[in-house]
């Protein structure tokens, strides 16, 4: 099979447009990094305390929500709830970017190492590496647990980091990025919320937005580019991969450590039609990209409408 070169992707297209140069592309978002790039450790208080009465999550993006049980429960409770989930997604956030690390190593490994693509791809990784710290900073801060993900999908992730395609690992990417970052843009403005975790949440999004436009452009041209079978491992792969996401969104753990029937919870989330409509919401903008570029085809569209993702 004949490579295909940066002069044949320029004349490609898909449903969005003409593909973009690669090159181009990580020359702008080098520049945007070198403009707004955030140390966790100087930009945030880290001695500040925790501020009485504020929540740690906006509440409506709680998983108890509108359920019979948050109706039940005190403000205290619900408090403390928002608390111990916002260590669950840090949690979350730290193991799925461990993994987007390895993912973007594997990326570069053969590619030219004095190109724009590399150069960025590094620099997204050392903006990942403080952004896992950064997490794990305000786990401690908040006085909470760690919430590591169950084994089971714990060990799947060595099996995803070992044997992911590429246009398979941008879009595990998007699927782990996009979602939080839509609950995190709720979140930074929302002087209802922890004034620390107003600033964590900002930085991410800040510096997330140019790891969110690195992924799309590069899956578009995969998913152009790619072999046919890949194409189709890819939908399969990441119908999987939102079904996991889902189920490890928030630990059950949370429910017991703030005295509640960890069934009774988790029963009640599943039914919740609001916790239904954030996730759907969160998820949209990624889904109708995915949509756009063929990845929610055939199996793909039905593992990604059995995660609770897809409407």
């Amino acid at each position: 099979m004949t490579p295909v070169t940066e002069r044949d992707v320029q004349l490609l297209r898909d449903a969005i447009g003409p593909l973009r140069d690669r090159e181009q592309i990580a020359a702008r978002l080098l520049e945007a990094s070198a403009k707004h790039s955030f140390d966790p450790d100087k930009e945030l208080d880290w001695d500040a305390p925790v501020e009485e009465g504020k929540w740690h999550w906006p509440p409506e993006l709680v998983s108890l929500y509108d359920t019979p049980l948050w109706r039940r429960m005190s403000e205290e409770q619900r408090i403390e709830l928002s608390r111990h989930e916002a260590a669950s997604l840090a949690s979350l956030g730290i193991w799925f970017e461990i993994i987007l690390m390895q993912l973007l190593i594997r990326h570069i490994y053969d590619r030219p190492v004095t190109s724009n693509h590399v150069r960025y791809a590094l620099t997204e990784i050392a903006d990942e590496c403080r952004h896992s710290m950064m997490f794990g900073r305000m786990i401690t801060w908040g006085r909470a647990p760690d919430y590591p993900v169950p084994r089971v999908y714990h060990n799947l992730a060595r099996v995803l980091k070992s044997v992911s395609t590429t246009p398979g690992s941008f879009a595990a990417t998007l699927l782990g990025e996009e979602i939080l970052d839509w609950m995190q843009r709720l979140t930074f403005p929302d002087e209802r919320v922890q004034t620390l975790v107003r600033g964590v949440t900002r930085i991410h999004v800040v510096e997330e937005a140019r790891h969110v436009r690195y992924a799309r452009e590069e899956l578009r041209r995969q998913m152009v580019t790619a072999p046919r079978w890949e194409r189709e491992l890819t939908r399969v792969s990441c119908g999987e991969a939102a079904r996991v996401f889902s189920v490890c969104f928030i630990n059950p753990k949370v429910y017991e450590n703030v005295g509640l029937d960890r069934r009774q919870a988790v029963a009640q989330v599943r039914a919740s039609g609001h916790r239904a409509e954030i996730m759907q919401t969160g998820a949209k903008r990624l889904t109708d990209f995915f949509d756009d570029i063929g990845v929610l085809n055939g199996v793909g569209r039905r593992l990604w409408k059995s995660s609770g993702l897809l409407a």
